[in-house]
């Protein structure tokens, strides 16, 4: 369980590494470009889909930093209304199915990646292939089921969600 726990602290700790530099490379590019049009006239060629770029890598790894923080969205009300008696096996069926969902996405993903690699889809503006920037969603979705897996095998590891107290006890 130790192993484990070091493995999700050291993904945490790497998905908020790519999303602090996606985010900054998002909005420094478009801070030059606003610049660069309000002092020159014109904009910098690229700009808007690189920053789109860094948005899409941003929000996809945002996906990890939810659920390892335990702020992704969920049906929390129904939380109180379940037995306690439930509570241990409920949370590792929640985490084994989240952990499923994520998989399952992440091979559709690799899927799509492929595709996009052999048919050699290129960004017409920046004129570079689209594969390798797509390759973030397959590994945030494999992150994710890795990280819901180790929830179910542990479930003390899964962050605690605030605010909500069982009804029924």
């Amino acid at each position: 369980m130790a192993r484990a726990e070091r493995l999700l602290a050291g993904l945490l700790k790497l998905e908020r590494w790519v999303a602090l530099i996606a985010f900054a490379v998002m909005a420094t590019v478009v801070m030059v470009d606003v610049a660069s049009r309000e002092f020159t006239g014109t904009g910098i060629s690229g700009a808007p889909r690189v920053a789109v770029y860094a948005m899409i890598v941003t929000a996809m790894i945002s996906f990890g930093l939810a659920s390892g923080t335990g702020r992704h969205l969920r049906p929390k009300f129904v939380d109180r209304y379940q037995p306690a008696a439930w509570e241990g096996w409920l949370t590792r069926a929640q985490e084994w199915i989240m952990a499923a969902f994520c998989l399952t996405f992440a091979i559709v993903a690799v899927g799509v990646v492929r595709e996009t690699y052999e048919l050699a889809e290129m960004s017409r503006m920046l004129r570079i292939a689209i594969w390798p920037m797509q390759t973030v969603i397959p590994i945030a979705f494999f992150i994710g089921a890795v990280r819901h897996a180790l929830y179910a095998l542990y479930p003390e590891l899964r962050p605690k969600p605030k605010g909500v107290e069982p009804l029924v006890r």
